[in-house]
């Protein structure tokens, strides 16, 4: 049985800013909550910051978790109110036809394979020699490129986005001098970035920086295959998701929350 997790998270505390600011910190603090984890099984998350006095961690995990931990921690344990919730991830999957619409949100790491980088770091050069890679993978970086990752993969997860209702670009989309023709001609969309991130950390127990390069999509979308969006709920969106990429979530349009 799949389980949905909301956990509020404080802030303020020490605890707290060592995992708001390192992804793979985080990682593992969600991980540790689910104690039993069959081989295959995937656990993705993300970090909702629409309220940055209140960040919200949404978990998705194979079996009930324990958030306990992370509530002593990084939450408020002696405040009043709901510390977390977790929600059978069922009656969702059940409402899954072809024809309805939600309201979702996603955050991603939008990315490009390419056998010619513009940059690439010795470490890269040297791991993609070593290995005989013929191409490197490279994030997208303008706000157009991101939508256009985004807009041309949705039939593959199962749904598609129905054209925008207004001819005016989504806010955060504007056409950038970078952007190609062919990006600044792409047609409006019930989708939007909501937000944009570059980041850099680095692994537990070494000096490798991680470079996160992420988007934040929201909108409305239309079922088209069933099985495959389960299958995008369930098995995440995308690279990077240990470090909270690929979580889909849906919601009734009526409230349009996640």
């Amino acid at each position: 049985m799949t389980y949905l997790s909301r956990v509020r998270i404080n802030p303020l505390r020490a605890a707290s800013r060592t995992l708001l600011a390192n992804p793979r910190a985080l990682h593992g603090a969600v991980t540790a909550g689910v104690p039993d984890v069959a081989p295959g099984d995937r656990i993705l998350w993300r970090l909702d910051t629409d309220h940055p006095r209140r960040p919200t961690l949404l978990v998705l995990t194979p079996s009930k978790p324990d958030w306990t931990h992370i509530v002593e921690q990084a939450g408020w344990p002696d405040a009043e109110g709901e510390h977390y919730a977790v929600r059978d991830y069922s009656p969702l999957l059940a409402q899954l036809a072809v024809g309805r619409e939600f309201a979702f949100r996603l955050k991603a790491s939008p990315v490009q394979n390419t056998s010619k980088p513009t940059k690439t770091s010795p470490h890269r050069t040297k791991t993609a020699a070593e290995l005989h890679h013929r191409s490197y993978r490279m994030a997208h970086r303008t706000a157009a490129q991101q939508l256009t990752w985004f807009l041309e993969r949705t039939q593959r997860w199962g749904f598609t986005t129905p054209e925008a209702r207004t001819d005016s670009a989504a806010p955060g989309l504007e056409p950038s001098a970078s952007d190609t023709p062919a990006e600044a001609q792409q047609p409006a969309r019930e989708a939007r970035i909501t937000d944009r991130s570059r980041s850099t950390f680095t692994k537990p127990g070494t000096r490798t920086p991680v470079t996160l390069t992420t988007a934040t999509f929201e909108g409305r979308l239309r079922i088209t295959d069933p099985g495959l969006l389960q299958t995008a709920l369930l098995g995440g969106i995308g690279p990077s998701k240990a470090y909270g990429c690929g979580l889909l979530t849906l919601a009734p349009l009526s409230t349009g929350h996640h």
